[in-house]
């Protein structure tokens, strides 16, 4: 990610929450292996194995975005069996959980 859009992430989320979904793709033999130990980060609220060109979906929420930051360049690489990954950042939550937040 170039300094630009950092500080702009920076700048937008500051010290708000910020909430992202992170697609995973894996080695095939190791998906449930990688499911089982991102599932033990306390900030991953929900894992899902899926279909199609991602393997893993992640959604994820962090007091602060420095905080993902750290979560994407430093820990979640540790996890053996991650090929790739693609962090979204979500910009509203419409639904959640159920509930509608926004109309």
């Amino acid at each position: 990610m170039s300094r630009v859009v950092e500080s702009a992430f920076t700048k937008v989320y500051g010290d708000d929450s910020v909430m992202a979904l992170i697609a995973l793709k894996v080695e095939t033999a190791e998906a449930d292996s990688v499911a089982s130990e991102v599932s033990r980060f306390s900030e991953v609220q929900d894992v899902f194995l899926v279909t199609g060109d991602t393997d893993i979906f992640l959604k994820v929420r962090f007091p602060h975005y420095e905080e993902l930051k750290e979560f994407v360049l430093h820990r979640l690489p540790l996890v053996k069996g991650i090929r790739e990954s693609k962090t979204l950042l979500v910009v509203t939550a419409y639904k959640e959980g159920g509930e509608t937040h926004r109309q």
